[in-house]
């Protein structure tokens, strides 16, 4: 009978063992990227108080370059109210809380999931989720907030589309306005689908018109 509890405690110990293993790679498995080399996103950008003059823009656009695991590049180009231009390439590591302003964080987070920031040296929790229009678009939105930093990310993908920063002698507002990472919609429908709808009534239409000319004189 010993002998029979130690074999089900050694059976338990190894069962036990093989689900923390599983349960580590699953978390790991759980951050996950949502970009892919050639996406971009734009923004509007306004400013108020006294910004410094490499905040001072209009206008920004961040393309992904790089994706290598959790780490990504990205090229940021601004423009700031005189009309001119600059980029430079943003590193970032979100399995090392290498985010920068919050820019992209691990895609598919939910209320209640949270990423490190290596600059706070702290984790963020999202706090909420919902539905809002971004670059055309109806998406699921999660955000984050703290006393200096309001934030909406697109849920699948990870890349902030709304951004209140609060300094102390400035603020920034940044909101998404183009992407080629979702498609704008018309009347709630993604726009390939509309149009597509458009081009079969369009085609049927003629039919139609045809075939009640043709019935009516036969009558």
């Amino acid at each position: 009978m010993k002998y029979m509890s130690k074999k089900y405690l050694s059976i338990l110990w190894v069962l036990s063992f093989v689900f923390l293993i599983f349960s580590s790679f699953t978390d790991i498995d759980a951050l996950s990227v949502g970009v892919k080399v050639g996406d971009w996103i734009e923004y509007k950008v306004t400013t108020t108080g006294d910004p410094p003059e490499v905040h001072n823009v209009q206008f920004a656009r961040m393309k992904i370059v790089s994706v290598q695991g959790p780490e990504v590049k990205a090229n940021v180009t601004t423009q700031d109210n005189s009309g001119v231009f600059s980029s430079l390439i943003m590193d970032m590591n979100l399995e090392k809380g290498q985010v920068g302003a919050w820019f992209l964080i691990p895609s598919n987070l939910n209320v209640g999931d949270s990423f490190y920031d290596i600059n706070l040296g702290r984790t963020i929790t999202i706090v909420g989720q919902e539905q809002k229009n971004y670059a055309g678009a109806l998406r699921t939105v999660i955000n984050a907030t703290t006393s200096e930093r309001i934030k909406d990310w697109d849920k699948v993908t990870g890349v902030f589309v709304k951004s209140i920063d609060t300094l102390p002698d400035y603020t920034i507002n940044a909101t998404a306005i183009r992407t080629n990472m979702w498609n704008p919609q018309i009347l709630g429908l993604d726009q390939t689908i509309f149009y597509a709808i458009v081009v079969v009534v369009v085609a049927v239409i003629p039919v139609v018109i045809a075939v009640v000319f043709i019935l009516r004189r036969r009558h």
